[in-house]
C-alpha cells in the first residue's frame, strides 16, 4: 500500500476533477450521469414543464377566454410547495369568486377567465395566506403566475420522536400527512391507531389535542393536550396550544397558568408571550399585558399581530391614551385585511372623540379611566397551523446566530483568517484518511428510506500554479464509476472550502464578520460570505450528464477567537438551478486539530461533512466522516499515528 500514497494518480483512482478555466476548487462535484432516473409520467418533466393547458375539470378548460396558470412555492427554499394550496380568484368587476386546489405538481390554472381585472389569494396549512393581483387583457396572451408562501411562523410544529414504537412511528407519520392536507378524519384514523400502540407518548397525545383543537372538539383536544403535558412537562407547543385553548374556553388563570410555564421552557417562543398577553388583557393586568405584547412583538418580527392590539389597548387602560391610539393605528395599517379591524376603527374614533382627562398639576396628561373593553385579541390572532419537523438545517440568513453585545470584530479578521488557510496550502502537498460515507434518502420527515454506508481510502492533493491559481485533485481508493454510488451521486471537495477565505479566493465573496458568538461553549466570530455577482463562481461545481454547472454560494463560518482557525463552516446556494431540478443544497462542514508528530505540526483538518441535498424532488442526506489522517509535506514518510485498535476487514487502513 506504499505506491498507494506515493504517486498522484494511479490507474486504481477515479480523480474527483474537473477542469475550469480560472483556478480549480471543488467544494462539492455531483457527478450524476444520463443513466440519473428522470422524472417521467403523464406530465412530462415535473420541474420544467406545466403540462397540458386543458383538463375537464370545471373552470380549466379553455374555450377562448384568458387562460391563467398558477404554481405555488414555498419561499425560503425556493421549490415547489409540498402540500395542497386553496387559490380562490376574485374578479374584481363582477365579483364573481372561483375556488381551486392545486394538484400534485402544486400547480392550478382557470380558463375562460373575460378581460378584467383580477384578485388571486393563495392558502396552505402551516404557511401564510399570499394575494396577488394580475389584469387580463388579451384571451390571445396566457398568463402565468408563480406565488411564493411563506412559512408561518406561528404554525406548529408536529414531530415525532425517534423513540417511537415503530408501527406507531408509521401510523403517526399517515396521521400527519393527512393533518397537512386538512384530512380531519384519515387523520383521526391513523392517529387512532397510534394512539392504541402508544398511549403514552407525548407526540402521538399532542397530535391528537392538535386534531381535535382544528375540529372544534375542546373537551378532548382538552384532555389530550393535558397528557401531553404531563408526559412531556416542558413541551413549549402543548402547553402553549392548551393556554390558547383555555384563553378560547375563557378560564384565564388556566390559560396564565400554562403559557407561564411555556415562556419559562422557550422564552423566545413569541407565541406563548403574544397569548400571554391576551391572557393578561383578560385578567385586567395590564402592565403585565403591556411587558408581555412588547416581548411579543420583539421576537415575532411582525407575526405577533394580536400583541400590537392588546398593546394598544393595554396603553389606554394605563393611562397612556395617545401612546395606545398610536399602537392601534399601527395595528390598522400593518394587518388591513385583519376581521378585527373594523372594530378597531371604531375603536380609534371613540378614544380620540372622548375628553381627556388631567390632574390639576400636569396639564395635558392623561389619567387612567374606567377600563376599555375593547376588542377580543383572540379576534385578530391566526388559527394555530403547523409545519413538518425541518428534514434540513435552516437556511443560512433564516437562522443568524446571536452575538455578544458591544464587542466589535478585528479590523482584519479577513486577513488573519486567510493566513491560517495560506498557511495550510502551503504546509501540505498531500493529505490522505480513511473515509467513512453514509447516505440517505429522506421522506418528508426526515426519516430515512434508503441506507447505506460505504469506507475509502482518500486522498487529496495541494498545487499551486505560477500564476498563483490553486488546483486541488481528490482520489477515492478502487475504480469506482457513477454506478457504484448510490442514487448514483458523488461528492468530494471538503478539505477545499475553507480556501473561501485564502487570500486568491476571498476578493470573489463580500465578507461581513457578524460579531462575537460561541460554538460548544468556544468563543468564535461568526463571517457571513456570500459570492459576488461580478465574480466568476470558482468554488463550486456540478457535473450532470457531461455538462458542467458552476454555483454561487453563501454561508456562515465560526473562526476560534483567540487563534483564527476555522472550526465550522456551512454553505448553502445562493439560487437554484431548475436547468438540473436542483432546489438546494445545504453543507456543514466541522474542522478540527489534528496533530503530526514527526512534523511537530498541527493542521485544522476537516472532521465531518453533511450534505442536505433536494435534487429532482428527492431529499438526501449524506455524511462523510474522517480520521486515520497522514500528511505529506516535503517529504512523503509522515504519517499520522495509528490508533491501537486494528482495523476491520472491510476498513482499508493506510500502511
Amino acid at each position: 500500500m506504499r505506491d498507494f500514497f506515493a504517486t498522484p494518480v494511479m490507474t486504481r483512482f477515479v480523480p474527483m476533477r474537473a477542469p475550469h478555466r480560472h483556478c480549480l476548487l471543488l467544494t462539492l462535484l455531483l457527478v450524476m450521469g444520463l443513466a440519473v432516473p428522470g422524472a417521467r409520467g403523464q406530465h412530462g418533466d415535473v420541474f420544467n414543464n406545466i403540462g397540458s393547458t386543458t383538463s375537464s375539470s370545471p373552470g380549466y378548460e379553455n374555450r377562448g377566454g384568458t387562460l391563467l396558470r398558477i404554481t405555488v412555492f414555498a419561499e425560503t427554499t425556493r421549490t415547489k410547495l409540498d402540500r395542497q394550496s386553496l387559490v380562490k380568484l376574485s374578479n374584481t368587476t363582477s365579483h364573481i369568486i372561483t375556488w381551486q386546489t392545486t394538484d400534485e405538481r402544486s400547480e392550478v390554472g382557470f380558463g375562460d377567465l373575460p378581460l378584467g381585472h383580477y384578485e388571486v389569494e393563495v392558502s396552505a396549512v402551516g404557511y401564510r395566506a399570499a394575494t396577488r393581483e394580475f389584469q387580463a387583457l388579451s384571451s390571445f396572451t396566457p398568463i402565468t403566475l408563480e406565488i411564493l408562501l411563506e412559512k408561518d411562523p406561528a404554525a406548529v410544529q408536529l414531530n415525532i420522536n425517534e423513540g417511537m414504537p415503530p408501527k406507531a412511528r408509521k401510523e403517526a407519520k399517515h396521521g400527519v400527512s393527512a393533518l397537512k392536507s386538512g384530512k380531519w378524519d384519515e387523520a383521526n384514523k391513523r392517529l387512532g391507531a397510534a394512539y392504541k400502540l402508544a398511549p403514552e407518548d407525548p407526540d402521538v397525545n399532542f397530535l391528537l389535542g392538535y386534531l381535535y383543537f382544528q375540529k372544534k372538539d375542546f373537551g378532548r383536544a382538552a384532555d389530550f393536550l393535558g397528557s401531553a403535558t404531563n408526559l412531556s412537562p416542558h413541551n413549549v407547543q402543548a402547553l402553549t396550544l392548551l393556554g390558547r385553548l383555555s384563553l378560547q374556553q375563557e378560564d384565564y388563570g388556566r390559560a396564565v397558568s400554562n403559557l407561564e410555564k411555556a415562556v419559562l421552557t422557550d422564552s423566545d417562543y413569541w407565541v406563548a408571550h403574544d397569548l400571554l398577553a391576551a391572557s393578561y388583557w383578560k385578567q385586567q393586568k395590564y402592565d403585565k399585558a403591556r411587558d408581555e405584547a412588547q416581548l411579543a412583538i420583539s421576537k415575532g418580527k411582525g407575526g405577533a399581530t394580536a400583541s400590537q392590539l392588546v398593546l394598544g389597548q393595554a396603553l389606554v387602560n394605563l393611562g397612556q391614551r395617545q401612546e395606545g391610539i398610536q399602537a392601534l393605528k399601527d395595528f390598522v395599517a400593518a394587518t388591513p385585511k385583519n376581521p378585527s379591524v373594523p372594530q378597531v376603527k371604531v375603536l380609534i374614533a371613540q378614544l380620540e372623540a372622548a375628553p381627556v382627562a388631567t390632574n390639576a398639576s400636569a396639564a395635558n396628561v392623561s389619567l387612567p379611566g374606567p377600563a376599555v373593553t375593547g376588542v377580543d385579541p383572540l379576534i385578530a390572532a391566526a388559527e394555530p397551523t403547523f409545519s413538518v419537523r425541518p428534514w434540513q438545517p435552516p437556511a443560512i440568513d433564516l437562522n443568524k446566530p446571536s452575538v455578544a453585545a458591544n464587542v466589535s470584530c478585528p479590523a482584519d479578521i479577513a486577513g488573519m483568517i486567510g493566513k491560517r488557510v495560506e498557511e495550510f496550502v502551503d504546509d501540505v502537498s498531500r493529505i490522505a484518511a480513511i473515509e467513512h460515507l453514509l447516505h440517505e434518502q429522506l421522506d418528508e420527515m426526515g426519516d430515512a428510506i434508503t441506507k447505506e454506508t460505504r469506507t475509502f481510502n482518500y486522498v487529496a492533493s495541494f498545487t499551486e500554479s505560477k500564476q498563483g491559481s490553486i488546483a486541488v485533485d481528490e482520489y477515492r481508493q478502487e475504480h469506482l464509476g457513477l454506478a457504484d454510488f448510490r442514487d448514483q451521486i458523488s461528492s468530494s471537495g471538503f478539505a477545499t472550502l475553507a480556501l473561501v477565505f485564502h487570500p486568491k479566493m476571498r476578493d470573489s465573496f463580500e465578507m461581513v464578520c457578524e460579531g462575537l458568538g460561541e460554538l460548544r461553549g468556544q468563543p468564535t466570530w461568526m463571517v457571513h460570505f456570500k459570492q459576488r455577482e461580478d465574480r466568476p463562481a470558482q468554488m463550486h461545481d456540478y457535473r450532470v450528464g457531461g455538462e458542467l454547472y458552476s454555483l454561487k454560494l453563501k454561508g456562515r463560518a465560526w473562526i476560534t477567537a483567540d487563534k483564527f482557525q476555522i472550526v465550522r463552516i456551512e454553505s448553502e446556494l445562493v439560487n437554484p438551478v431548475p436547468q438540473i431540478r436542483l432546489a438546494g443544497e445545504h453543507q456543514v462542514v466541522e474542522y478540527g486539530p489534528v496533530p503530526f508528530t514527526k512534523k511537530k505540526v498541527q493542521l485544522w483538518l476537516p472532521q465531518s461533512a453533511e450534505i442536505y441535498l433536494d435534487f429532482r424532488r428527492h431529499r438526501y442526506y449524506r455524511k462523510h466522516s474522517f480520521d486515520h489522517y497522514m500528511l505529506f509535506a516535503v517529504d512523503a514518510d509522515e504519517k499520522r499515528k495509528v490508533p491501537a485498535a486494528e482495523p476491520t476487514d472491510n476498513q482499508p487502513q493506510p500502511n
